[in-house]
């Protein structure tokens, strides 16, 4: 794989840090788009720089829906795509008129059984148009 390639995917996958990162090393000609991904070295990165780039969005990246876990019972949870932690909770108590007991944040790669398959929230969240959204619901033995 080369860096042009994986610069796409982080786009396509809104890995922002990452996308930035490599913005920067191109910028400074450390490293070229028909590189291959070996010679990516995040250590030559100004960190300060590229933690500005983030923070500013330079970019462009929309703000992306995250995946919640927020418990409904002792062992019961539903899992929401939301912006924000709070934005989460909102959905929530709008939805079911009651306060969670608690609220995680989940990584978009924590992959899940569903039916016959295996699939990450990252990929289940393509399923949806609209946010926040309910992803389904689990029950810890």
């Amino acid at each position: 794989m080369n860096v042009k390639e994986l610069y796409l995917n982080c786009i396509h996958c809104e890995e922002s840090s990452l996308a930035h990162y490599i913005h920067h090393l191109l910028g400074e000609k450390k490293i070229s788009l028909e590189d291959n991904i070996s010679k990516l070295d995040l250590k030559q990165a100004n960190h300060q720089k590229v933690a500005e780039m983030i923070k500013t969005n330079l970019l462009g990246f929309r703000r992306r829906n995250g995946i919640y876990a927020l418990k409904m019972k002792q062992k019961e949870f539903v899992f929401i795509y939301a912006a924000s932690k709070q934005e989460a909770i909102q959905f929530y108590t709008d939805t079911f008129h009651q306060t969670p007991l608690n609220c995680h944040e989940y990584s978009l790669d924590f992959q899940l059984s569903r039916g016959n398959e295996v699939i990450s929230f990252r990929d289940m969240k393509k399923e949806f148009d609209r946010f926040p959204a309910i992803a389904g619901y689990s029950h810890r033995v």
